[in-house]
C-alpha cells in the first residue's frame, strides 16, 4: 500500500514538527497551532466573505455530514475552511489531515476554480487520502506517546481527551502502529521470566 520507508518516515515527521514548535515526543500537538507554523489560514464557514445564510444553513445543517474541511488557495496563501458541525476532535483530525497533504506536498488530482477565478477547490486521489491519513494519525499520536500511554495504562476515553482526539482515532492508532501487540508482548516475557 505504502512505499518502504513511509511509515517510519510519517514517525519521525511527528516528532520533527513537535521540535519545530518547542514540544516534547509526549506533548499534544495541536493542529491549529501547527497550521499557524506553516503559514495556513483556517476559517470557519461563517467567516469566508459571501457566504449567504442560505448557503451557511446548507453546509452547517442540511449537508453538514458531506464534507469536512476544505482547502483553497488563493494567490500565495492556503485557507482551510474547517466545518464548525463536527465536535472538536474531529475538526482537529479534519484539519490534521489537510495540513498533511500540505506537509506531504500532494498535488491535488482535481482542481475546480471558482467563477471568479480567486479560488481554487483541490481534490485528492486515493493514494494520496491514504497518505495523508497516515501521517495525520501520526502527527496527531506517535508511537511514542501511544507507548507511553499504553504503558501507563490510561483508559482510551481518558487518552482521546489529552491528545484532543476520538476515541475511534485512539483505538485505530494503537491497532494500526503495533502498539498493543508490543506491550503485550513485552508483558508476557516479564511475567514469564
Amino acid at each position: 500500500m505504502f512505499k518502504r520507508g513511509f511509515k517510519s518516515w510519517c514517525e519521525r515527521i511527528a516528532l520533527e514538527k513537535r521540535a519545530d514548535l518547542g514540544l516534547r515526543q509526549l506533548d499534544k500537538l495541536d493542529p491549529y497551532q501547527l497550521a499557524r507554523h506553516l503559514g495556513m489560514k483556517i476559517l470557519r464557514p461563517d467567516e469566508v466573505p459571501g457566504v449567504s445564510a442560505a448557503c451557511l444553513k446548507r453546509l452547517l445543517r442540511d449537508d453538514a455530514d458531506a464534507w469536512s474541511a476544505v482547502t483553497l488557495r488563493h494567490g500565495s496563501q492556503t485557507t482551510i475552511i474547517l466545518n464548525t458541525a463536527h465536535y472538536p476532535a474531529r475538526r482537529s483530525s479534519d484539519l490534521m489531515h489537510e495540513l498533511a497533504h500540505i506537509i506531504l506536498g500532494h498535488t491535488p488530482s482535481r482542481v475546480d476554480v471558482t467563477d471568479d477565478l480567486q479560488l481554487l477547490l483541490r481534490t485528492h486521489d486515493r493514494a494520496q487520502e491514504d497518505e495523508a491519513n497516515w501521517l495525520s494519525g501520526c502527527l496527531l499520536l506517535p508511537r511514542p506517546v501511544l507507548l507511553h500511554l499504553q504503558r501507563q495504562r490510561t483508559e482510551a476515553s481518558d487518552a482521546a481527551r489529552e491528545y484532543g482526539v476520538s476515541v475511534p482515532m485512539f483505538t485505530y492508532r494503537l491497532q494500526v502502529s503495533g502498539v498493543q501487540i508490543q506491550v503485550r508482548r513485552l508483558a508476557a516475557w516479564r511475567a514469564s521470566r
